[in-house]
């Protein structure tokens, strides 16, 4: 088992692609981490030498509360075994959740139940990703890393019209509330400005007024580098802080350590090399997506669009799955990309076609989301896995944060490692996966928000990206 005192930081991401964003922030700072698919065992742990920080990519961001807890609850029981002074719970930086699907709130709740610590600081704030938090309201640019203009989070073109979890409240306290009866103070902007010594007993106050949670704002890299000290002061090991954010928490820590050089310092990572081919499967709704896809089917790649309704109406899933391998590997063979997709946006007619399917096997709104998730997610990581026994591609992107972890599941990943930057939040990542078929397949796993226009051709063609 990893020795106490030499993990720094333990997290839990509510989905796969958020979890790889945290991954690389880490690493970034040259902090060894890891990201397993479940919580590891002692001889797991043992496989992987000098590492620092441990992640466990979940799938708790599509599941309704109560399922929700009785996974949480063993996995922090577990986090908090490990020694690390800061366990965080990572979820998305547009705060994607809701009071019966991906709870924040319920998270929270169960931490307290695990953590005994004065309150939860909440940071969500991640300037890299284009992400800000001002007087509690969160604003996000649309599509991350690209050029995109940045809107408030109830007006954002995307955000606002989630499918799963649309934003209606851009002010994360009012948002919460509907989640959790913990109360949520404020550091605000102006008291972040303020001497580190003011700050703290600002944040004293603010928990001394009885707030279990502290949301923190924050507009730039010395917002978070000061957030990253607050945060700091009150973890140790024997007991550690439970935090909840985005890759921000992992931004304000690893700008602190390395302000006082507790670190060894940022790797120097390799270049990314262009290959043949890629295999991108996506269960993504975002408009961001859909323009990749069409920007990538332009330039010469094979589109495969399944055949949703079929798929949640079919006796026979294995077959359908086996014509969707036959027909991307001959693809791959001739030395095509592949995108095998299950929504080209929200406006797509698979949508509305797959609910009138499910409607009529009596599936409620609520009921419709999970099982849409687990079942495109199982779908698209199964037919992956097909197609990587048939054919050489040895690079992929899983696309959409709802069923990414469904997928990686499907694929029977043990766990992931950074190979080298790729796109602010998604690096590329070697796969663990002892004798299965995607073991050692380079893959990058992306949310639907993440990128500009041509980043499957990014991802084809390799790109060391500077932020």
């Amino acid at each position: 088992m990893t020795q106490k005192n030499q993990l720094l930081l333990a997290y839990y991401g509510d989905d796969f692609t958020g979890s790889t964003d945290a991954l690389e922030f880490l690493n970034r700072y040259g902090i060894k981490t890891v990201l397993f698919l479940k919580p590891p065992t002692a001889e797991q742990l043992n496989n992987y030498k000098g590492l620092q920080a441990i992640g466990i990519a979940g799938f708790t961001r599509s599941m309704p509360p109560g399922d929700m807890e009785a996974i949480l609850l063993p996995a922090f029981n577990i986090l908090k075994s490990l020694g690390a002074p800061h366990v965080h719970y990572k979820v998305c930086s547009t705060f994607d959740s809701s009071a019966t699907i991906g709870s924040i709130g319920k998270a929270i709740d169960v931490g307290w139940k695990v953590f005994n610590k004065p309150f939860i600081p909440l940071l969500v704030a991640a300037p890299a990703l284009g992400r800000y938090c001002l007087f509690g309201n969160l604003f996000a640019k649309l599509g991350i890393g690209s050029q995109g203009q940045v809107y408030r989070l109830d007006r954002h073109p995307s955000m606002s019209r989630h499918p799963v979890t649309p934003a209606d409240e851009s002010d994360l306290r009012v948002h919460l509330s509907k989640q959790t009866n913990k109360k949520t103070g404020l550091l605000d902007v102006l008291k972040l400005n303020q001497s580190f010594e003011q700050a703290q007993l600002e944040l004293r106050h603010i928990i001394e007024d009885g707030n279990e949670v502290v949301l923190i704002d924050g507009m730039d890299e010395a917002h978070l580098t000061q957030a990253g000290q607050l945060i700091d002061s009150y973890a140790s090991s024997d007991n550690p802080l439970f935090s909840v954010g985005s890759s921000g928490i992992e931004m304000a820590l690893g700008n602190y350590w390395k302000n006082q050089q507790k670190l060894a310092g940022e790797v120097e990572w390799p270049d990314v090399d262009a290959v043949e081919s890629i295999l991108v499967i996506s269960g993504s709704c975002s408009p961001v997506t859909s323009k990749q896809i069409n920007t990538a089917i332009n330039n010469d790649f094979a589109s495969i669009a399944i055949d949703t309704a079929t798929l949640a109406s079919c006796n026979n899933i294995k077959e359908l799955i086996e014509q969707y391998i036959n027909e991307a590997s001959a693809c791959i063979k001739q030395g095509k990309s592949v995108i095998i997709h299950t929504s080209l946006g929200a406006d797509d007619v698979r949508i509305n076609d797959t609910q009138q399917v499910l409607a009529k096997k009596g599936l409620d709104k609520q009921a419709m989301l999970s099982y849409t998730a687990q079942l495109y997610g199982n779908t698209l990581g199964l037919i992956a896995n097909g197609i990587l026994m048939k054919t050489p591609v040895r690079r992929m992107v899983i696309a959409g944060g709802d069923t990414s972890s469904f997928a990686a599941r499907a694929l029977e990943i043990e766990a992931v490692e950074m190979i080298a930057p790729l796109w602010p939040g998604a690096p590329l990542c070697k796969v663990h996966a002892p004798g299965k078929p995607a073991h050692n397949l380079e893959v990058n796993i992306k949310g639907g928000q993440v990128g500009d226009d041509n980043y499957f051709l990014t991802v084809l063609k390799g790109k060391h990206y500077e932020l």
